[in-house]
């Protein structure tokens, strides 16, 4: 399991989808149990120890400190959902569209085929809150991915792969309409 971890924080990393330092991934280990990146961790350069295996439940595990300070989101999301893997990134592109959109509607062909429209939420706390973790298990129960504004898609998925494949996929189909924004051109 440790591989897929460290190739998807690589991935994430070289796509410029995450800093040195930010994002988080996890997945569902049985019914109570889940394995999260450590918080601080380089998620392009993880290492076995990068990697903390806690409760699903909070419950003052003492293993919770280490955690990514997103456990209250990935705890929420897996609560609601049926997800067997979180992906959260900072991608560049989606974070800045989700500055001004409410809804991230694709138009390019592969985004329209692989994701549904991308709500934007919104939380007075963005980074680790448990109104965050509420507004984005609800909307992540019948999507692969959302976005909280001004910091970045969480997207689920049965493993780690399939959920890195709808960040990239919406941080392309982003890419694709701040450019047609910034042309002045719309999609026909």
């Amino acid at each position: 399991m440790f591989d897929e971890f460290a190739w998807v924080g690589s991935d994430l990393y070289t796509s410029g989808a995450v800093s040195s330092h930010g994002g988080n991934l996890s997945v569902r280990l049985d019914d109570d149990r889940i394995l999260i990146t450590r918080t601080g961790s380089m998620i392009g350069r993880l290492t076995p120890e990068d990697l903390v295996d806690t409760t699903l439940t909070a419950c003052g595990d003492p293993r919770d400190p280490a955690c990514s300070v997103e456990l209250v989101v990935h705890r929420a999301i897996y609560a609601a959902t049926g997800a067997r893997a979180i992906v959260h990134a900072h991608a560049v592109e989606t974070v800045a569209r989700s500055l001004f959109e409410d809804l991230i509607v694709p138009v390019d062909s592969e985004s329209k085929a692989r994701l549904t429209d991308v709500p934007v939420v919104v939380s007075a706390q963005s980074i680790g809150s448990a109104e965050a973790g509420e507004k984005l298990a609800s909307a992540l129960g019948d999507r692969k991915i959302a976005v909280l504004r001004g910091h970045g898609p969480f997207a689920v998925g049965e493993t780690l792969e399939e959920a890195y494949q709808a960040v990239s996929c919406l941080e392309a189909s982003c890419r694709v309409l701040n450019i047609l924004d910034a042309t002045g051109h719309a999609a026909r």
